[in-house]
């Protein structure tokens, strides 16, 4: 095998993060020796979940175990999971915040194939994968993620079974999204108008609604700029704490941004 140096696209700032949250985790629970200190092992983890790099990959480029390396990534994707706000906490936020809209999505999450996997397809994007809904800020900021849901599920019902229709109705704030949901029958749900030859006045409508929506939709490529999330490998019941991870790991990287 061969070795070689290579580059991260992640500051220092989301490392010392994430190596903070695993060192107060391995005292938390009395673990006073590792093989890689709690920066080495964040880094390691940042390089899969980033680049992409299979476990066999980072564990060669760190100098441990492939069953090591998957040790140390799914340790940390679930104390960086645990850190998502819940759906009603992240909803009250953007009330508080005085957010104008709010935008609805989904994303598919493509899976590898495999024999059992027939519920994960998806006739409308033609492969397997993963169905997540994701509740966005009128400037793409993320601020919830779901579950995983088989990649048939269609996105109303996938919003029903989270009940995300229900809480959004609570909190009372005007939320923009696509065909997909229409019929959800929250009032604060608003859909584009269907069909062809509208009059002018729907088509109008449509294009200001698409223009609302679209930079919220920029949530979804924010979180697949995370390559882990281009294609899965680990199993399709995994991927909900996998983007709640990311999801976190991304605010951080947009909250740092911003403080300059």
């Amino acid at each position: 095998m061969l070795f070689y140096r290579a580059a991260v696209d992640v500051s220092r700032s989301t490392l010392n993060y994430v190596a903070a949250i695993v060192r107060r985790h391995c005292k938390a629970i009395g673990s006073s020796w590792r093989l890689l200190a709690p920066g080495r092992a964040a880094l390691l983890v940042l390089v899969h979940l980033r680049k992409g790099e299979t476990y066999p990959e980072v564990a060669a480029g760190f100098g441990v175990s492939t069953a090591m390396a998957w040790r140390y990534v799914q340790e940390v994707v679930m104390l960086l999971s645990a850190r998502s706000p819940k759906r009603t906490q992240a909803l009250r936020r953007a009330k508080k915040d005085g957010l104008g809209h709010l935008v609805l999505d989904s994303t598919l999450i493509r899976t590898d194939r495999v024999k059992t996997d027939r519920p994960y397809y998806s006739t409308k994007h033609r492969f397997h994968g993963v169905n997540i809904q994701v509740i966005a800020g009128p400037d793409g900021t993320i601020l919830w993620t779901s579950g995983e849901m088989p990649g048939k599920t269609h996105d109303l019902t996938a919003a029903r079974v989270w009940g995300i229709l229900r809480e959004l109705d609570k909190t009372g704030i005007l939320t923009l999204a696509d065909k997909a949901y229409q019929g959800s029958g929250a009032a604060v749900v608003l859909t584009p108008y269907k069909g062809k030859g509208k009059p002018a006045g729907q088509k109008q409508a449509n294009r200001s609604h698409a223009k609302l929506r679209g930079p919220g939709e920029r949530a979804n490529a924010q979180l697949k700029s995370w390559r882990v999330l281009r294609r899965l490998r680990c199993s399709p019941c995994k991927a909900g704490h996998l983007v709640k991870a990311i999801a976190v790991l991304q605010n951080h990287r947009v909250a740092q941004a911003a403080r300059g």
